[in-house]
């Protein structure tokens, strides 16, 4: 809910960089109109609120009109992408800067300037708010009950009941403006870069198994952080987030590349395990493709490129994975093994943890088992 003593008011800047959108992106620029602008000189900076973007005046003084730009397209994308109700029962404050950092991503890739202090970091790169969101949760150690609500989402629940049937329909309208905004500028070419991703990160069920997937890699492979001193970049924020000293994340990856996994899944095994690998600064990653037998072995690196085979094409037995590791005799951490399930299991449990990746669940004798749902 917006306080009703906040005036609704814009300044030549604004306007300038609203024009700018227009002319330059008309993706974003289009999005905007439909946002609220709105001065509150009691926050230090801006501040979204679903519909509305609340900016302090002196501060968009000593931005420039390209900043000012970054500012509105990132604010429209919040509300584009319903990051407010995506946020529901999370941590508000962790959730805000996830999806700041997704959208501030695009924003990079497609060319505008950051104002200074901006959410961005490259590890994040092609990243879904979600999975950032469930980083930064593991790196803190946090879980979702531990903040209470803030004064937004106090607010929202305290709507009446005539206020929520029209936010709702506001939010449907909303829809039917993007979906038919994305076929108009679609056949002009006129999308901004790599907002397909974003898209497809608007369906929970596209999202859920990734976010349960970074849930299980970070709470099985912490690096190793020292809050004092905190990492400065977010202290103006009211956040001190952990100083990183990188322990080497260790793993075992099994691509299972029997006759039975067509080349989507594939794909979207590989995507997975490169996502994973965007994440972490170091890492050392033991890649084994199997389907029968092992095919290849390649060890991953921030050095060393992921350069898959993909050969297979027999039965699978994951049994050569489990003595591959046995016999090595090192000190992976855990190990993740993409597959359909339907395969020959050992007869005994390994002494690595082990969590099995699955397109539909099947019983297995040890491990979790995690769907992609």
């Amino acid at each position: 809910m917006i306080p009703k003593d906040v005036k609704i008011i814009t300044n030549e800047k604004v306007e300038q960089a609203k024009t700018k959108l227009m002319l330059e992106n008309p993706y974003f620029g289009t999005l905007i109109t439909s946002l609220d602008l709105r001065i509150n000189n009691n926050i230090a900076s801006i501040r979204n609120l679903g519909d509305a973007l609340e900016y302090n005046d002196e501060y968009l003084e000593v931005l420039t009109v390209n900043e000012v730009s970054t500012l509105l397209a990132n604010a429209a994308m919040h509300q584009a992408l319903f990051h407010t109700d995506r946020g529901q029962n999370k941590v508000s404050s962790i959730w805000n800067l996830a999806s700041d950092y997704a959208i501030n991503d695009l924003l990079v890739e497609n060319g505008f300037m950051l104002p200074p202090m901006a959410n961005y970091a490259s590890r994040f790169e092609m990243l879904y708010a979600e999975q950032i969101y469930t980083i930064l949760l593991g790196e803190l150690d946090l879980q979702e009950n531990d903040e209470p609500l803030d004064e937004q989402e106090q607010q929202t629940e305290q709507m009446s009941e005539e206020e929520i049937p029209e936010a709702l329909l506001a939010q449907e309208e909303y829809e039917l403006l993007l979906e038919q905004l994305n076929i108009k500028l679609e056949k002009h070419g006129d999308l901004p870069k790599g907002i397909e991703r974003f898209v497809e990160s608007k369906t929970a069920s596209k999202i859920a198994w990734r976010d349960e997937l970074y849930r299980y890699v970070n709470a099985h492979a912490k690096s190793d952080y020292k809050m004092f001193p905190p990492s400065k970049k977010h202290l103006y924020r009211g956040i001190a987030l952990p100083s990183i000293y990188g322990e080497e994340l260790k793993i075992v990856v099994a691509i299972d590349t029997s006759a039975s996994i067509d080349d989507e899944l594939l794909k979207l095994f590989l995507a997975e395990l490169y996502e994973i690998i965007q994440v972490f600064t170091h890492y050392l990653i033991e890649l084994i493709e199997c389907d029968a037998a092992i095919g290849n072995i390649q060890r991953l690196t921030p050095m060393e490129p992921l350069e898959p085979t993909l050969k297979g094409g027999g039965g699978t037995d994951f049994r050569p994975v489990f003595e591959h590791v046995l016999d090595e005799n090192e000190d992976f951490k855990f190990l993740i093994y993409f597959t359909d399930g339907k395969g020959t299991f050992p007869s005994y449990e390994p002494l690595i943890d082990v969590l099995w990746v699955m397109p539909e669940r099947v019983d297995v004798p040890f491990g979790e088992v995690l769907e992609l749902i």
